[in-house]
């Protein structure tokens, strides 16, 4: 993952930052990932599989879960369908070396906001990203309406 040619606040300074949760098995991306999220403003936690996650998740709220789906314990699949039996409010981006396509096509549950195909750049990552978060916020301000 390329550093990102320019660097956009998260939020205006008058709203805090974006709260993302990492999720990855491999140390190298998890960290790469958050660093590149940090330097733009977003505020990062990162969890080293599913379960950890997941963990995460019943403790503290956070406005977009970016997972990876080859993990131990708990797959991205597997925390994806907790989180939306859960009814959580979060927009998911799945970023995986492979994903499976037959799982998303087949199961209402496991819609998500996007898929990041691995590896992807820090360009890729942030426009995804910025996009998914600019289309929660515009959901979040009509009522009844559910996440990205």
């Amino acid at each position: 993952m390329n550093p990102p040619a320019s660097v956009e606040p998260a939020r205006s300074a008058a709203h805090p930052p974006y709260r993302i949760l990492i999720v990855d098995d491999d140390a190298a991306i998890r960290e790469l990932t958050a660093s590149v999220l940090t330097r733009c403003g977003y505020q990062v936690e990162a969890a080293e599989d599913g379960a950890a996650a997941w963990n995460s998740l019943q403790q503290s709220s956070y406005d977009l879960l970016v997972t990876d789906n080859h993990m131990p314990k708990v797959t991205g699949v597997e925390l994806l369908r907790m989180v939306r039996a859960a009814r959580l409010p979060l927009p998911v981006i799945m970023a995986s070396g492979t994903l499976p396509h037959e799982d998303f096509t087949h199961d209402p549950l496991l819609l998500t906001a996007a898929t990041l195909q691995k590896p992807f750049t820090a360009q890729e990552l942030l426009g995804t990203v910025q996009a998914i978060l600019c289309a929660a916020a515009a959901n979040r301000a009509q009522p009844g309406a559910s996440p990205v």
